[in-house]
């Protein structure tokens, strides 16, 4: 998505004088489980003792008795009362904690949705306003809830998360760390009760914590952590390179995503040299058809969108999902919107059903595409399938 065009509400403070922002950290998990929560608790401790001011803002210990008995003697900010449908409701007191004015606040459960008439919808709103009145946080969230994984998570594990948080919350993090288990230990930890309460355990180990379940989210999130590292230490270098200064890029790529495994890494990765060439910002674009949504492709082809997926996101691509009928007219329609100057395209062998049909979807998009330029890319004997390679 280019948000050039649409100036962030959050960018005006930027004009006000003499505000300084606090800094976002966040602990990243692949499930429940993995210790995020216990995490955080151990760095305020550590905090407190290097002489700094740190309150929590929101902690939840699910019940689990050593992370309750972790807090200590740390302080929280008393939680806010809300009445809803004869409920009382306790959710974090944003304006306490910024008349408070600690230099640090550790704020839990980051994808929650907050009760009716709360100041935000949703924390991590929240916890963008505690930042921007100069109040660093310091939050987690698991991997399932960042909201272009959404559908991707769904499919790997039959669950709908409800509860999402933009990716353009996490970018704007100082710093991004996994909390990493392996998947038997996360396990062990359900079996011992350390999760969840016993009479859910096996419940939850066949369903969610099976381990192909668990494994792939656990990829996801050291993937995701690996990708923010990659693009700040490549933005550092090219700060570095330009004396502290950020050039506009002068061209901008787009490279269409495959669910075929055959060829695609070399065509996202002879992209990626393209783009740094010629200095250019990049998109990896997906299109999902009817007849490829995620409920219909094989299990093989999913897996092979989602390592192209991450692997357009580690070579420093803006990864795009869009739907629709067409994918051809869904592309060029993208690339005009966004303003691309330089299509890459695979030079895929058609099939003879294909050449029959006069069906290339590399020819239709090279023909539709007059007026950008084309950069056409040799993938050795890969064979243009019958689906199209959005």
């Amino acid at each position: 998505m280019n948000h050039e065009d649409r100036r962030d509400p959050e960018a005006f403070l930027d004009l006000v004088p003499h505000t300084k922002k606090g800094t976002l950290k966040v602990y990243l998990g692949g499930a429940a489980g993995v210790g995020k929560t216990y995490r955080m608790l151990e760095e305020a401790h550590r905090l407190r003792g290097e002489g700094h001011d740190v309150v929590l803002g929101f902690i939840e210990t699910h019940n689990r008795a050593e992370t309750a008995a972790r807090i200590g003697d740390l302080e929280l900010v008393p939680l806010r009362e809300v009445a809803y449908r004869g409920v009382v409701l306790r959710e974090m007191d944003i304006a306490a904690i910024i008349a408070r004015q600690p230099e640090f606040a550790i704020v839990d459960e980051l994808a929650h949705t907050n009760a009716p008439g709360s100041r935000h919808s949703k924390r991590y709103q929240d916890v963008e306003e505690l930042v921007v009145n100069g109040i660093s946080v310091i939050t987690a969230f698991n991997i399932q809830h960042l909201e272009s994984l959404n559908q991707l998570v769904r499919r790997m594990t039959s669950v709908e998360v409800r509860e999402t948080v933009p990716d353009t919350f996490l970018a704007r993090a100082d710093q991004i760390v996994t909390v990493d288990l392996s998947v038997e230990e996360l396990r062990q930890r359900l079996r011992e009760g350390k999760i969840y309460p016993a009479e859910q355990v096996e419940q939850a180990l066949r369903n969610f914590f099976n381990p192909g379940n668990l494994g792939a989210l656990r990829e996801l999130a050291l993937r995701e952590v690996a990708r923010s590292q990659s693009r700040s230490r490549a933005e550092m270098e090219l700060r570095k390179r330009e004396h502290g200064r950020r050039t506009i890029a002068g061209e901008r790529l787009m490279v269409c995503l495959s669910s075929n495994p055959d060829g695609s890494d070399e065509l996202l990765r002879k992209a990626a040299r393209s783009a740094d060439r010629f200095n250019a910002d990049w998109y990896a674009v997906h299109v999902e058809t009817p007849e490829e949504s995620v409920q219909k492709i094989s299990t093989a082809d999913f897996r092979a969108l989602l390592d192209n997926i991450n692997l357009a996101a580690d070579l420093g691509a803006e990864t795009v999902w869009l739907k629709a009928n067409d994918v051809v007219k869904a592309l060029v329609e993208f690339a005009r919107e966004h303003r691309v100057t330089r299509l890459v395209i695979g030079r895929t062998h058609p099939s003879v059903w294909n050449r029959l049909l006069h069906r290339s979807v590399t020819r239709q998009l090279i023909s539709a595409a007059a007026d950008f330029d084309i950069e056409l890319v040799s993938q050795g004997e890969t064979r243009e399938s019958e689906k199209p390679p959005g």
